[in-house]
């Protein structure tokens, strides 16, 4: 029984002796990256570069905070919003220039106004549908059916993003009457929910 402590006590010995080692590297390597940090705040614009890096951690440590967080998603969908509007027009612009160019032969006028919102709606349902089944529809009612707790699978992901982005921006695009109001909610959250996760990465170094 003495003979089996002993052992034990050896081995544990050697581990606490290993642990130590690397503990002490550790530490040697941290001590010469703070050296070369003074170092390098000991030139000519150390007041400069030192209010620099404060300004930066503290701007980063903020990014998860509710306000920035809100901030920046109000100035992406505003530019998400932005581009499907720009998008629009240019379709509905090149729908006219079309059929402007063939105003001398009616049955092609007539056949490119009808062909071009008819291949626009066909690649935005199959687009949809190859990409991402769950962009199809307005999505308000998945919205509400995850807030009350169910979880519903890829239905806010960023393949459903670009999905439903480029659906809407097709469809709108062919002409038809159809309002942006009810998908840009699923955007919206599409869009919160991929910038919670990029928010995430800065929080989690600063905390």
């Amino acid at each position: 029984m003495y003979g089996r402590y002993t052992q034990e006590l050896g081995v544990y010995a050697k581990e606490e002796a290993a642990r130590l080692r690397e503990s002490g590297k550790k530490r040697s390597i941290s001590e010469q990256s703070r050296n070369l940090d003074q170092q390098e705040y000991k030139g000519r614009c150390a007041k400069c570069r030192i209010c620099t890096v404060r300004c930066q951690k503290f701007l980063i440590s903020r990014v998860g905070e509710d306000w920035i967080f809100l901030i920046l998603l109000g100035l992406v969908m505003a530019l998400v919003s932005w581009v499907v509007d720009f998008c629009i027009a240019i379709c509905l612009q090149a729908q006219k220039w079309m059929y402007g160019g063939l105003d001398s032969n009616v049955f092609l006028q007539y056949l490119a106004w009808v062909t071009y919102p008819v291949v626009l709606i066909t690649f935005s349902a199959g687009f949809t549908q190859i990409l991402a089944p769950q962009a199809v529809g307005s999505g308000i009612p998945e919205m509400k059916t995850i807030l009350r707790g169910v979880v519903l699978k890829e239905y806010l992901t960023f393949k459903t993003f670009v999905a439903k982005v480029i659906g809407l921006t097709c469809a709108l695009g062919s002409g038809m009457p159809l309002g942006k109001e009810g998908p840009f909610v699923h955007i919206a959250s599409l869009c919160a929910v991929q910038l919670s996760k990029f928010t995430s990465l800065f929080g989690g170094i600063y905390e």
